[in-house]
């Protein structure tokens, strides 16, 4: 049988960094704790950083509990003082809805998240004006595309009906 506990300490940790402006260090909790529908993890942000790129969930609602630092939250083109023992909620919608936790402070900004894991998954990234779908939960299944090509090809664009055509000759009455 096993156990719907896991401690931080005994976590799954991981961590990434990217240009001078981005790092992280993720514990996995929910995964390790036997959960599926709701996904959490402690995340740990240097001073001077962000975790993640400015975004919004198209399906998911994500919760951050601030438990340690201090530092600022982006929501759409608002930016808002955060510190130790507040709440966020941010709820899926469009660009007004994007956030992005920032460490201004000068400790790590220490911070529980918790999500909804509803797939697919379409999010924005409005500082970068790209668009990540992702699939499923596989490694791999999520690709970005630019939001300039959003307009770019139509539904019937590729759709010639070939194969439409070769499946009514072949069973087309003699």
């Amino acid at each position: 049988m096993s156990t719907s506990i896991v401690n931080v300490a005994d976590a799954p940790r991981h961590a990434g960094s990217h240009a001078p402006a981005f790092a992280y260090s993720m514990t996995e909790l929910a995964g390790p704790a036997g959960g599926r529908a709701i996904g959490a993890n402690l995340t740990r942000v240097p001073p001077g950083k962000a975790a993640f790129p400015l975004h919004h969930h198209h399906a998911n609602e994500e919760h951050f509990f601030i438990l340690s630092g201090t530092g600022v939250v982006r929501i759409g083109t608002a930016v808002h003082a955060v510190k130790a023992q507040d709440y966020l909620v941010h709820l899926p919608g469009g660009p007004g809805q994007a956030h992005q936790l920032i460490n201004t402070g000068a400790e790590d900004l220490v911070y529980l998240a918790i999500s909804t894991r509803l797939l697919p998954e379409v999010v924005g990234y409005p500082d970068s004006a790209k668009t990540g779908v992702r699939t499923d939960a596989a490694e791999g299944s999520r690709f970005l595309l630019p939001d300039a090509a959003r307009h770019t090809a139509t539904y019937w664009d590729g759709e010639d009906g070939r194969r439409v055509r070769e499946i009514v000759a072949a069973d087309a009455p003699t």
